[in-house]
């Protein structure tokens, strides 16, 4: 697919790595050849559980593999974390005006008063102001990206960590983009997708969620997973109690290829997207007005001319996959390591 088309459309899904299409297809031999029941085909589900769990823990800087959950997608982690907090009438929660869906469902879906921080059209450095300004005596959640799918910008997780009040962080755009490490960030609960910039398969996902914080969710979804002893119904006494139930066994072995595939290609990854990224802010803002500051993560966002969505399919017809963003009016791309200056220049040319 990269050798046919310019690939800028990261935030929505990763190009899948060869190596994770490889092992999903073994995977699905393995079932069709040896059937899908018995011991070996259990231990085996478990070990890729586990395998996925502690590159997913590595990934994130997590204390120990067990702090992770494995999920179906970030909108999963969102859920568990605000109904396990068992939030009411009375309580606040406050998010931002750059939020996804994904989080913003799981806010609306409860009984909770809901604050708004306008960060989206204030610079980077005035967020963490306007974010406090939403804080009060009330606000019993923190609920915010790493990364805001929208503009690009990275919110200010460490500055707001630390402060008696659960912070939930969506990191869709954060892991496997920018470095994550959920120790130095402070936060309780980080969100990952694994679609995204993992470049794994649709379907799978991650909830880091700080030990001393494991008592304060209720699971309100119990998988076969869940349970230590699931015939005793023990739940597992740290994150593995929230995990989703079943992912399917070609799916945890295309995660674990393409999570291998990161970790060979080192944290110089992170640095080579952030400069592709800058290259085609400025590029793009030579022909457009770019909303995406400097110095930010690895979305760059700008305003068209003319209508955004038609900007994006004309774009598609000329190989070059972007994403306009709904509302906004604005055209998104997303670059990775594997993002070429030659793919930036034919964005910019094609404007």
């Amino acid at each position: 697919m990269l050798a046919r088309v310019a690939y800028l459309n990261t935030g929505t899904f990763g190009p899948l790595p060869q190596r994770s299409a490889d092992a999903m297809a073994a995977e699905q031999k393995r079932h069709v050849e040896e059937g899908r029941a018995g011991r070996p085909f259990f231990e085996r589900m478990l070990g890729l559980r586990e395998a996925v769990r502690e590159a997913l823990a590595r990934l994130l800087g997590a204390p120990e593999p067990s702090s992770v959950a494995l999920t179906t997608s970030t909108t999963e982690g969102c859920n568990a974390v605000v109904g396990g907090l068992r939030l009411g009438a009375g309580d606040e929660v406050v998010t931002t005006d750059v939020e996804h869906p994904g989080l913003l469902g799981a806010l609306r879906a409860w009984d909770v008063t809901v604050r708004v921080a306008r960060v989206r059209d204030r610079p980077a450095r005035e967020a963490l102001g306007a974010i406090e300004a939403e804080i009060s005596p009330r606000t019993r959640l923190l609920a915010l990206s790493h990364v805001a799918w929208t503009t690009g910008a990275v919110l200010p997780i460490r500055e707001l960590s630390g402060r008696g009040i659960p912070v939930l962080v969506d990191g869709a755009q954060g892991a496997g983009a920018i470095p994550v490490d959920v120790a130095d960030l402070g936060c309780d609960f980080y969100t990952v997708s694994g679609q995204k910039w993992l470049l794994g398969p649709d379907a799978t996902g991650g909830l880091y969620v700080r030990p001393d914080r494991v008592g304060d969710l209720a699971m309100t979804f119990a998988s076969y997973i869940s349970w230590e002893d699931p015939y005793e119904l023990a739940p597992w006494p740290d994150a593995r109690r929230f995990d989703a139930g079943w992912v399917a066994l070609g799916s945890l072995a295309g995660l674990l290829a393409s999570l291998s595939l990161a970790e060979e290609a080192g944290d110089e990854r992170f640095g080579r997207a952030r400069a592709v990224a800058e290259l085609c802010r400025a590029l793009v803002g030579r022909r457009a007005e770019v909303v995406t500051e400097p110095d930010q993560a690895t979305l760059v966002s700008w305003k068209p001319e003319g209508d955004a969505a038609a900007v994006a399919k004309r774009l598609a017809d000329e190989g070059i996959v972007v994403r306009d963003l709904p509302g906004a009016g604005w055209v998104r791309a997303s670059c990775g390591f594997w993002t070429s200056e030659e793919e930036i220049e034919r964005l910019a040319a094609a404007l």
